[in-house]
């Protein structure tokens, strides 16, 4: 057997050789000859008695062609990882025309994509800005009322107020066809309100979509089910078909309304539900904060860091690794996110390479352990419970043939990833209001 790799100018492909001659496979191909005569049950013969001729005459090309792939997946692989090569995604087999009936000696090529090398930028060289999020009453005002809109009484009265949703149909005024269902919030439209107020169900309504919300694209979005984009260039008459009115009345601020927000007696008075509410809207912001410095950070190590990506090498694999999934023509319209997508994921290895970051077990089941207690809202348990909860967590870590576990590892190192980052960027505090961060969020 002989291998050679020629690669191309651009030193980001190339073409991986495997020379094979009848010393290579024909063993290893007698051995499976003889193997499948004692297994084989054919008519006319007892079970274990065919003989080896006629097993070769009726299957021996199949079984060569078994034990070349076999050798040829072992030998490429072999290749890659003592040479060190680092390539992009699996190599891909170039057509060939073999004739493995007159053949002794065969020559196979793979394509493949190489990963260069590369530089992360220098520490301390990249700014991010981390937004700090100032709870004002008007943001503590919408919580209030979203909570006791929440937890408050549903009815459909039979004619509609400022404060009252709308349900019904939404459709361009000149198309065919009933329409997307929607849900619109009276209170939040800007102009024109009064169109909205005292109508009942089975009444349409035409208006100017742009001009009721102001040309906010964001709440045109939420409210009528379009994308930002297909939002921010809406324009003329739509119509809304109202189906029923939803209204809700507002819940009182008692015992059964801190117990529901929080759980049984977390809170005992109006004083410390407050306090409660306006810590738990802190965090969200803060949580909020964090996840858009990691997506700064994220943006700006691929914008910054040079990596040259075997394009059109990427471009075949992406079709033929989600075969079925994915055209040449899809691929080539979102091709600068699939690139994005793959220079973050080499930078990201770059770091747990260089930094020697690990993810444990223990660390993998604490966390999923602290993940049920979330969802089960218990911030205490005693040592019986512990110990039942890391049990429930193990049984789910081996579900979907281990997925679990690995979807915990990967959500584990990329925390590590970006913690690390962190550590080699500029991180700028700078103060905002929460609709002002909402906004820019939105944006």
């Amino acid at each position: 057997m002989d291998i050679t790799l020629d690669k191309k100018d651009d030193q980001l492909s190339a073409i991986l050789t495997v020379h094979l001659t009848e010393a290579d496979y024909s063993a290893a191909v007698e051995e499976k000859i003889k193997d499948y005569s004692k297994k084989a049950q054919l008519k006319g013969f007892r079970p274990g008695k065919v003989p080896p001729a006629l097993v070769r005459k009726m299957y021996g090309k199949s079984l060569l062609v078994e034990e070349i792939n076999s050798i040829l997946g072992k030998a490429v692989d072999g290749y890659i990882k003592e040479n060190n090569i680092k390539i992009l995604g699996e190599p891909i087999p170039m057509e060939s025309s073999v004739d493995f009936d007159a053949q002794k000696d065969f020559d196979f090529q793979f394509e493949l994509g190489l990963l260069p090398d590369f530089e992360l930028p220098a520490d301390q060289s990249l700014n991010v800005d981390r937004h700090q999020v100032a709870v004002d009453e008007n943001t503590l005002g919408e919580t209030y009322e979203q909570l006791g809109r929440q937890f408050g009484k549903s009815t459909n009265p039979e004619v509609s107020e400022a404060t009252d949703y709308l349900y019904g149909k939404l459709k361009k005024a000149d198309e065919e066809g009933e329409g997307k269902t929607v849900l619109l919030p009276i209170n939040k439209v800007k102009n024109g309100a009064d169109k909205f107020v005292g109508v009942k169900s089975g009444d349409t309504i035409t208006f100017d979509l742009k001009d009721a919300f102001a040309g906010d694209a964001s709440a045109i979005a939420n409210f009528s089910g379009l994308s930002k984009d297909e939002a921010a260039e809406v324009s003329g008459d739509y119509m809304l078909s109202v189906e029923k009115i939803n209204r809700t009345e507002q819940a009182e601020f008692d015992q059964e309304l801190f117990d529901k927000v929080f759980g049984k007696d977390i809170v005992t008075s109006k004083e410390e539900f407050d306090e409660k509410v306006r810590a738990t809207v802190q965090e969200n912001y803060d949580r909020e904060s964090d996840n858009l410095v990691n997506r700064q950070i994220i943006n700006q190590m691929v914008d910054n860091t040079k990596i040259e990506v075997p394009k059109e090498f990427f471009k075949k694999w992406l079709v033929r690794a989600n075969e079925g999934k994915l055209t040449p023509e899809q691929v080539e319209e979102h091709y600068a996110d699939y690139e994005r997508e793959l220079k973050w994921s080499m930078i990201r290895n770059k770091v747990v390479e260089e930094q020697g970051l690990k993810v444990s077990n223990d660390e993998i089941v604490d966390r999923t352990v602290q993940k049920f207690m979330g969802q089960f809202n218990m911030p205490d348990m005693d040592e019986e419970m512990q110990g039942q909860m890391r049990t429930f967590a193990d049984s789910y870590l081996r579900q979907e043939n281990g997925k679990n576990y690995v979807n915990e590892y990967e959500a584990i190192l990329a925390e590590k990833v970006l913690e690390n980052l962190r550590g080699k960027v500029v991180v700028n505090d700078k103060e905002i209001s929460a609709e002002d961060f909402r906004n820019q969020a939105a944006s």
